[in-house]
């Protein structure tokens, strides 16, 4: 297609990009309203905020193979009109249960768009340069919708009701609709793999156990139902493992990780999700319950991660012009352990700058990742399988994203528990508590519950930082040795990193 056109169509691919991620934070801010409005129990609550997620992340795979098979735009449309639709009903909904089943089926739709955007991008930009340019502003959307859903909703709430955080998806959703069949080409896959029903069906129990154990994880610690839920997710993920190297055209084709690049990148994706998630889980707690801050000034505050992860993928195609990707990536994540322990040594008076300092070159670093490594994964196969590629990537980012709200979440409450010596469980319990006992016995239990808490935000500081050293120390270690290990992909530099159009040819669809 024609490089106008393709630029044209990547503005309304950026669309479904950011409101997807959008979706996943922008309700925590109304979720307190929406929830006395509506009457939500504790458990209603957490299936509102959570079933969309655990949707998006079990179909993510399934939709990425369906659009390699229907057509890449057809899904594209069809889930965003759903989408549309869905999001309307969910700002008028009459009960708890009706908002459950809503955001459950907008999960649905979400998982069509991520994948389908990503595999689009790679038909549209033919040239290396232009879809690396591509897919960091993708990127960027990506994770910059992430964190500015929660100052968006923030404004909303602010004029007026809960609903209108979903209202916002449909002006966008509509222009997708309206404009994706004059500015977006369609692809399907004539070797696209077979939608096989049990490999579905495993995938999508599998990520669900694994992902909802890991949540259950994070709010009641360590207990029967978490723990049974991640060994069944462990043993579903197994056989679907075992189904999938069985099968001659595999839902997943995970014989891709023979191929030592892809296997850091996406290993490095999962790690670069955990530590983000569980640092951005204890800086937003401890601009609010530390510092005091309201949840929409917090979420004002928190805004520089988000940039942090805009600027750093919109610079990563320039230092791939400059140094080996690996180099970049690498060099990236080692700016982002930086990052990580500047949030170890917050305290004191210089506590706010220093935070928004240490998240914003932690989510600075993370953008040669995010943009180079996603080019790795999606180039990684022939064009008529990058939906299933881009699955991957994205199946990574999720299951990073839960594994770093569960396990650092833990790791920052035993941590709390521990320095806080009894007095309290939890800081908001701690803050409660507080405003029940006389003036300085509440003051006393406050100043401690801060200081433990202070203590826990420091420990995943300095757990975060390992994990991002870590992974820069496997991109280095995993890239071929030889140029006759890179060769085995086609289109692989020496190192391993993809620099010309891999060979194989996609099967371009008219538009009626």
């Amino acid at each position: 297609m024609r490089v106008n056109r393709a630029w044209l169509g990547l503005v309304i691919l950026m669309l479904p990009t950011l409101l997807v991620a959008m979706d996943m934070t922008a309700l925590l801010l109304a979720l307190p309203r929406l929830s006395a409005d509506l009457g939500a129990s504790n458990v209603e609550q957490l299936w509102i905020s959570d079933g969309y997620g655990l949707m998006v992340a079990g179909l993510v795979i399934t939709m990425g193979t369906l659009g390699d098979r229907i057509g890449r735009r057809r899904l594209l449309l069809l889930g965003g009109a759903a989408f549309a639709a869905l999001s309307v009903v969910a700002a008028f909904a009459v009960s708890p249960l009706m908002l459950i089943v809503v955001r459950a089926l907008l999960g649905v739709a979400g998982a069509t768009l991520a994948p389908s955007t990503l595999a689009l991008i790679t038909n549209m930009f033919r040239d290396d340069g232009q879809r690396g340019r591509a897919i960091a502003i993708w990127a960027t959307c990506q994770f910059t919708g992430g964190a500015i859903g929660p100052v968006f909703a923030g404004l909303l709430l602010q004029y007026f009701w809960w609903g209108s955080v979903f209202l916002i998806a449909v002006p966008a959703m509509a222009v997708l609709v309206l404009a994706g069949p004059f500015l977006l080409p369609e692809f399907r896959g004539s070797r696209a793999g077979r939608l096989d029903p049990a490999s579905v069906g495993l995938s999508l129990v599998a990520v669900l156990l694994v992902v909802y154990g890991i949540k259950r994880l994070a709010v009641e610690g360590v207990g029967v139902v978490p723990a049974a839920a991640l060994v069944a997710g462990a043993a579903v993920g197994s056989l679907f493992v075992r189904r999938q190297l069985r099968l001659e055209t595999p839902l997943l084709d995970l014989r891709l990780f023979r191929n030592r690049p892809f296997t850091a990148v996406i290993v490095a994706l999962v790690l670069a999700g955990v530590a983000m998630a569980g640092t951005g889980l204890l800086v937003t707690q401890y601009l609010q319950s530390v510092l005091g801050h309201s949840p929409f000034a917090s979420a004002v505050l928190f805004a520089p991660m988000g940039l942090g992860v805009a600027v750093g993928t919109m610079t990563a195609p320039a230092l791939a012009r400059r140094m080996r990707h690996t180099t970049a990536i690498a060099g990236g994540l080692v700016t982002s352990a930086l990052g990580g322990l500047s949030l170890a040594a917050v305290g004191g008076t210089g506590a706010l700058p220093l935070v928004m300092v240490g998240i914003a070159v932690l989510a600075l670093g993370t953008g040669p990742l995010f943009a180079l490594g996603t080019g790795l994964v999606v180039g990684s196969v022939s064009p008529e399988r990058a939906g299933s590629a881009a699955s991957m990537s994205e199946t990574g980012n999720y299951l990073g994203g839960s594994l770093g709200f569960g396990l650092l979440g833990v790791l920052a409450a035993v941590v709390y528990r521990g320095r806080a010596h009894g007095t309290s469980d939890s800081l908001a319990g701690a803050v409660a508590a507080g405003r029940r006992l006389p003036a300085g016995q509440g003051a006393d239990l406050l100043h401690t519950a801060r200081e433990a808490f202070a203590a826990s935000l420091h420990v995943t500081g300095v757990v975060a930082a390992v994990i991002f050293a870590g992974s820069a120390v496997l991109i280095l270690t995993m890239r071929p040795a030889t140029r006759t290990a890179s060769a085995a992909l086609p289109g692989a530099s020496s190192d391993g990193w993809k620099t010309s159009e891999r060979s194989g040819t996609a099967s371009p669809v008219r538009g009626r």
